[in-house]
């Protein structure tokens, strides 16, 4: 943004003015009479009564200095002045010439840019101020944005203004290894309207979930606010994000899955409203137990056995179905409860045959209103919880997915860094 103020032309006395007299003196040189030239002591001093007089009295600062590098790309340039008005100013990224918008104050006193600045790129900042004579102050400065390798960001989950089920965590994914967990997991303020307790769990150095003790009660909405820009990650590694994302907890459905009785039973706010026949995982690739929560959704899919280590012999995928219906995702390794059209209606609730993941009777295409499965996900959320008992495996771990649930309080307490 600019704002034009008046021009005023200075004149600087630049030469020295020399005065000279005839008479008075005699012929011995004396030249301490009044008619002598003017004293360099005296002319220097008119000089700087000159230039002071000419002089703005408005005090331009930019930040950050001139030169600087490694600079935060969302709050750390800016403008002021003292003593007088902004009158433009004008911010380019120095390879391309773009101006950068912004905005200077009601009150002419300061400048900031109007959007989140480019990592890597170099920006120049011109600034014209005046004070109330009309005089012109000029500053500028040149620096650079820190770089993808000296900064971090977090990738969060639930996207943004979307309404999940009350298994769903918020789960920051970082791009680069945090070792300064305590400052990072203190910059996440999360506001609940249910004003129940979140607390954060680090899985390794990338990844930092965070959930209540007990599920998320219903109709809660949660917003959450991350302050990572110039929190320093790992030595000479800084955040660049600031930024808040919302989302709002619907109904509460939990669905119970009996591996053995070859039933899941749908409970929403605490009422049963339906049970269905399932197909869990094999005796040989048996279902993981535990608490599992929806992460993605697919009204049709891709499965491919060699994607998570189901090979024959020939290193090709045990199995390979381009049209997989009804596919929600419970966890990173592969398993999904999903709807199954190539297996006889009568495997559903008598038998077990999957590779793990938990089938719904269903018919390809994904269009058939009338099966289990196309039930099933047309009244799931993301985020919704889905527990399995019985089974032969071993309990799902909780970094495998949204799956930290798996844990106990206290143990999930004890993940914190600020604990």
């Amino acid at each position: 943004m600019r704002r034009k103020g008046l021009t005023v032309a200075a004149t600087l006395l630049t030469g020295a003015l020399t005065l000279t007299a005839c008479g008075g003196g005699g012929d011995d040189g004396d030249d301490s009479g009044t008619g002598g030239s003017a004293s360099s002591s005296e002319q220097s001093d008119a000089d700087r009564a000159a230039e002071e007089a000419d002089t703005s009295e408005a005090v331009i600062s930019i930040t950050p200095d001139d030169g600087a590098d490694n600079v935060g790309i969302n709050s750390d340039v800016q403008v002021q002045v003292e003593g007088g008005t902004l009158d433009e100013v004008v911010m380019t990224a120095s390879e391309s010439g773009a101006e950068i918008a912004g905005t200077i104050a009601a009150d002419g006193a300061s400048w900031v840019p109007d959007a989140q600045l480019d990592r890597s790129t170099a920006y120049q900042v011109t600034v014209l101020a005046s004070d109330a004579q009309g005089r012109e102050a000029h500053q500028s400065a040149a620096f650079t944005t820190v770089s993808p390798e000296n900064s971090f960001i977090g990738y969060f989950t639930p996207e943004e203004d979307t309404t999940v089920g009350v298994g769903m965590p918020i789960s920051l994914n970082f791009d680069k290894p945090i070792t300064n967990k305590a400052d990072v997991e203190a910059a996440v303020e999360i506001d609940v309207s249910s004003g129940q307790e979140v607390v954060g769990h680090w899985f390794g150095d990338s990844r930092l979930d965070f959930r209540p003790d007990d599920y998320w009660q219903p109709n809660t909405h949660v917003e959450v606010h991350l302050a990572f820009d110039g929190i320093e990650g790992d030595t000479g590694v800084t955040g660049v994000q600031n930024r808040t994302f919302s989302f709002d907890v619907g109904r509460s459905q939990v669905s119970m899955v009996d591996a053995e009785s070859k039933q899941m039973t749908v409970i929403r706010d605490g009422e049963e409203i339906r049970t269905l026949p399932v197909s869990a995982g094999s005796p040989e690739n048996p279902t993981y137990n535990g608490q599992m929560v929806i992460s993605e959704k697919h009204k049709e899919t891709r499965m491919n056995g060699a994607t998570v280590g189901f090979t024959d012999d020939d290193g090709e995928g045990e199995y390979d179905i381009p049209d997989v219906p009804h596919a929600m995702r419970l966890s990173t390794s592969g398993t999904f409860v999903h709807g199954n059209y190539w297996a006889p209606d009568s495997t559903f609730g008598s038998a077990n045959t999957s590779h793990g993941c938990i089938g719904l009777n269903d018919t390809q295409g994904a269009e058939d209103e009338s099966t289990d499965a196309f039930w099933f996900y047309d009244n799931s959320l993301v985020g919704d919880v889905i527990i399995v008992t019985n089974s032969p495996d071993e309990q799902m771990q909780p970094d495998n997915g949204l799956n930290g649930w798996n844990l106990s309080w206290n143990d999930w307490v004890a993940g914190s860094a600020l604990a």
